[in-house]
């Protein structure tokens, strides 16, 4: 996927702590720019404290969206494939919110190559001072890196699952705000060149930090789409279609945004998935939601699979891989992700 976030599995909070706030600066993001449709699906009665009107994920719906980006194949920075995806991005959100902003700005990579990147964001209800984010980044890893077959590390990555999944799952929550107001506004916010850091063999003449990855969340948390902007809290899905996949608590998610961490826990619990959300402690990824949380200061959490027994990778065997492609794709997974966030949103007042 991304899956910018890596350090690679698990980091020291001190560490992470000091290469935001001291190498930050040497990250360097120039320029920037800005600026309904799908038939109701029926709406279900989820019961909290309260009795809330939540509408039905469709599962379905969803795998669409991703596959649809899928489709216009690995979504690298500065490739044709890329541009037309941000072109449908942004129409399919001018048909489900009330704005859409398109945040053009140029990034610079760990090699010093400049990424031509996207921000793409929809706003539900603009006017509102009351607001929930959610995020994902719809960029792909330039590199399989961590494919088994070494003749597949130069190749791009498809992601399906790092990636598109969060996209989908978004377009679907988008789609059912604009059938089914919510109380809050809310933005789709997603995120490019979350995933073109440093390849594992790298050995460049330029010194790397873990700050050249999420090179768009990075950019947003400091020149947001709006002046000001400000969100209640946040929630940053990354890779969430995968089968079986398990959800721990991530570490910065814990330290920054406990409570919301646990809230969204207990949503998932409470609906019936608590296959998916595992109450135990994963690892401390470097991913988008660590720089909202650091230079935004909202208060943002991480949905990301962790497999704790998987001896190719934490976060399972297609991760960074030519393998990551639709048949990775598993609709229970989608649905459970995309359920409980939208759940958690429309218990918002």
């Amino acid at each position: 996927m991304k899956i910018c976030n890596f350090t690679k599995n698990q980091v020291s909070m001190k560490k992470i702590n000091l290469y935001i706030y001291a190498s930050l600066v040497s990250v360097l993001l120039l320029s920037c720019g800005s600026n309904k449709s799908s038939k109701g699906n029926s709406v279900a009665s989820v019961t909290t404290n309260t009795t809330i009107a939540v509408p039905d994920f469709n599962a379905d719906s969803a795998y669409h969206y991703v596959a649809q980006q899928v489709e216009f194949g690995p979504r690298v920075p500065n490739t044709s494939e890329h541009d037309k995806c941000a072109d449908f991005l942004v129409e399919k959100l001018k048909g489900f919110v009330a704005k859409v902003y398109r945040q053009d700005f140029d990034a610079i990579a760990f090699d010093g190559t400049i990424l031509k990147s996207s921000n793409i964001i929809g706003a539900y209800k603009p006017e509102s001072n009351k607001r929930i984010a959610l995020f994902a980044h719809w960029d792909t890893r330039p590199w399989a890196d961590n494919d088994k077959e070494a003749s597949n590390r130069k190749k791009p990555v498809l992601g399906a699952n790092d990636g598109a999944s969060g996209v989908g799952v978004l377009l679907e929550i988008a789609r059912n705000i604009q059938l089914v107001e919510p109380t809050l506004g809310i933005d789709i916010i997603l995120f490019d060149s979350e995933d073109y850091g440093a390849h594992q063999d790298y050995t460049g003449r330029q010194p790397l930090d873990e700050n050249n990855w999420c090179l768009g969340s990075q950019y947003w948390s400091r020149v947001p789409h709006v002046p000001n902007y400000r969100a209640r809290f946040g929630i940053l899905l990354d890779m969430v279609g995968a089968k079986e996949a398990t959800f721990y608590y991530e570490g910065y998610s814990k330290h920054y945004a406990k409570n919301i961490l646990e809230k969204v826990w207990n949503q998932g619990i409470q609906l019936g998935y608590g296959n998916y959300f595992i109450k135990r402690d994963g690892g401390a990824i470097i991913d988008d939601h660590l720089y909202v949380n650091a230079i935004a200061n909202i208060r943002t959490i991480d949905i990301i699979p962790f497999y704790p027994n998987n001896r190719d990778s934490s976060f399972g065997s297609r991760w960074h891989t030519v393998n990551d492609d639709m048949s990775g794709i598993d609709r229970t997974t989608l649905k459970a992700v995309g359920q409980t966030v939208m759940t958690t949103i429309y218990n918002e007042q």
